[in-house]
């Protein structure tokens, strides 16, 4: 057992400079177990700091420590919710409130032109110093209110009849470009500091 917690801190250490810091992803209403499941793996492989559930339907229980014991979200996420952190609201007003009281900048996610500005996903900058990606619920994605709150909006490109991806799909693709340019940002920011 010793050597499991010893190999694990090694990859923790490994792994740690690469973390995007003040990232976080939203699933506002997510309905299927699988697709968080799915959703927890893709944060924990990208290096995203955190994930916010918003699950008005208490499917899931308020603590994290239960989550990580619950096999319908273990297995899905390939044990990913044990060394993910995930937290747990009520509403999107709450998640909201408590993304503003941290200082959060907010996007959304959608195939459909929302909000105010609206970016092809390549062309947006996740730069922020600290960042919420919203992701919406399966079959009506995201809401209005979430849309109302956020900086922008960001789409896929589309190039086929269907114009839409599942949950576990689209946040792998989103987190990817999104953590792909924090962590270039990061890099030139360590580079310039350590120049002065």
């Amino acid at each position: 057992m010793e050597v499991d917690k010893s190999d694990a801190r090694k990859r923790a250490n490994q792994i740690k400079p690469y973390r995007c810091k003040n990232l976080i992803c939203v699933l506002e209403y997510p309905m299927d177990m699988k697709n968080i499941g799915t959703v927890i793996r893709n944060v924990n492989a990208l290096g995203v700091e955190k994930t916010y559930i918003i699950d008005p339907r208490n499917s899931l229980p308020d603590e994290w420590q239960e989550m990580r014991e619950r096999k319908s979200l273990s297995k899905p996420s390939v044990s990913a919710i044990k060394w993910s952190f995930v937290k747990r609201f009520d509403s999107t007003k709450e998640c909201l409130d408590h993304l503003a009281n941290n200082r959060f900048t907010s996007i959304v996610t959608s195939p459909h032109t929302k909000g105010k500005d609206n970016f092809i996903l390549h062309e947006a900058d996740y730069t922020q110093p600290r960042l919420a990606v919203w992701f919406g619920n399966e079959s009506r994605g995201i809401s209005d209110l979430a849309v109302k709150n956020s900086d922008f909006c960001v789409s896929i490109p589309m190039f086929g009849m269907i114009e839409s991806l599942n949950l576990g799909t689209t946040s792998g693709i989103v987190l990817y470009e999104v953590t792909k340019q924090r962590r270039e940002f990061q890099e030139k920011y360590k580079r310039a500091n350590r120049r002065t």
